[in-house]
């Protein structure tokens, strides 16, 4: 006799399970636990199986008869109730597993190694703000270019060019990622860059004419005579144009990167890769002019472990500085000490050094990697003589005689 709805709700659980049977394979499965429980029982390739159809009252008796119509249909069909069940199981885990925030997280964390934290923080945070509320819950497969560009278009919005271009980068290296790992098959952001407003061209940092760095540097020179100056200032800049590095690196120097000073044809800086703009460790051949200028700093900041000491514990002087300084001087609008490495750029290559060793003490990012990689440890040797050659120009120039 075919099932009610009564006699499965009124199945009292007994010390052993039991069954209610339905009929063709189908049965309530009642536990001591007072659970009821849709079971299919059938035979496939001479084999017998059971299949799960979920429990009562969740599944209803109409709904477990449908799903049981359903499996007969597929053995019908010569297909396995059971395999097609873990196939679809497989599959919406799979999707699940596959959604953009999912795979995008995979990438971070893939991609840690490489990254500083800091880096990889705001990495993370304009990828949780800008892309996963529309994109992060679809599957990562299914994502269209229009949705990509409306997402996109959003932030453009706001007139963050360069953050939405970033942006395009990262879904693009996402779907790179997805695509090896096996989520998906095409990058939909590979070609949004033309529909996306182009950033601003970049302003360089102003480089003195050199016909007016003679003048600049005489006024290095004096420059704690005046009021409320101070020898300290005097010689950040000093060493920014006889070092050409980053201000930022300048000004967070500590003493204990400084080697050989009391050898002038050996001495060193050697740049942390925290501290260096593009994290890898830099060498800096000092000119001999560097380690006069060192050695009288030392005497005046050596107590602090640092160069350029701010008025806090542990602070470093203000990033602005150097900057007012050449604006007392009269140099406003004329130059700034990023302006410093653009005329040693200039200079160096006009007079025929090789573009590598230029670039290597500019610390400048090497797009190949196996270029890079070689050139990180090259070129010591010449730089110092390329150094100490652009100290010996710029006391010429500060002579007034022509270079």
């Amino acid at each position: 006799m075919p099932l009610t709805d009564a006699k499965i709700r009124h199945a009292k659980p007994l010390k052993k399970p039991y069954k209610l049977t339905d009929g063709d394979g189908l049965y309530c499965f009642v536990t001591p636990a007072g659970g009821r429980l849709w079971r299919f029982k059938f035979r496939f390739g001479g084999k017998e199986k059971l299949l799960s159809l979920g429990d009562y009252p969740r599944v209803s008796l109409v709904e477990a008869r449908q799903r049981h119509k359903e499996a007969l249909a597929l053995i019908d069909d010569g297909r396995d109730p059971c395999a097609e069940k873990q196939a679809k199981k497989r599959s919406a885990m799979a999707s699940d597993a596959s959604t953009f925030e999912r795979v995008a997280r995979a990438w971070l964390a893939n991609q840690a190694h490489d990254w500083t934290p800091k880096y990889g923080e705001q990495v993370r945070v304009r990828l949780e703000v800008d892309l996963f509320p529309s994109l992060g819950a679809r599957p990562i497969q299914a994502i269209e270019p229009p949705e990509v560009l409306a997402v996109l278009k959003i932030a453009e919005g706001r007139g963050v060019i360069e953050t939405t271009r970033r942006l395009r980068q990262y879904t693009s290296a996402i779907y790179r990622y997805a695509i090896a790992a096996g989520h998906c098959v095409q990058d939909p952001a590979a070609n949004l860059a033309s529909a996306l407003k182009s950033p601003p061209r970049p302003i360089h940092h102003k480089a003195i004419p050199k016909l007016e760095a003679g003048a600049l540097l005489r006024a290095i020179a004096t420059y704690d005579q005046m009021p409320r100056a101070d020898a300290e200032t005097r010689l950040a800049l000093t060493l920014a144009l006889l070092t050409v590095v980053r201000t930022n690196e300048l000004r967070g120097a500590r003493w204990e990167e400084f080697e050989k000073l009391d050898q002038p044809d050996a001495a060193l800086w050697r740049i942390p890769e925290e501290r260096m703009k593009m994290r890898t460790e830099h060498l800096v051949p000092l000119p001999k002019q560097a380690v006069t200028a060192l050695q009288e700093l030392h005497t005046l900041t050596f107590r602090s472990g640092r160069l350029f000491p701010g008025p806090k514990p542990d602070s470093v002087m203000s990033n602005n500085t150097m900057l007012f300084a050449l604006y007392r001087l009269g140099f406003r609008g004329r130059t700034t000490t990023h302006g410093f490495r653009r005329l040693f750029s200039t200079e160096a290559n006009e007079h025929g050094f090789n573009r590598d060793w230029i670039e290597r003490q500019l610390a400048h990012d090497e797009r190949d990697a196996v270029r890079g990689a070689y050139n990180a440890a090259q070129y010591l040797p010449q730089r110092r003589q390329m150094l100490q050659w652009w100290a010996d120009v710029l006391d010429t120039w500060r002579e007034g005689a022509k270079s």
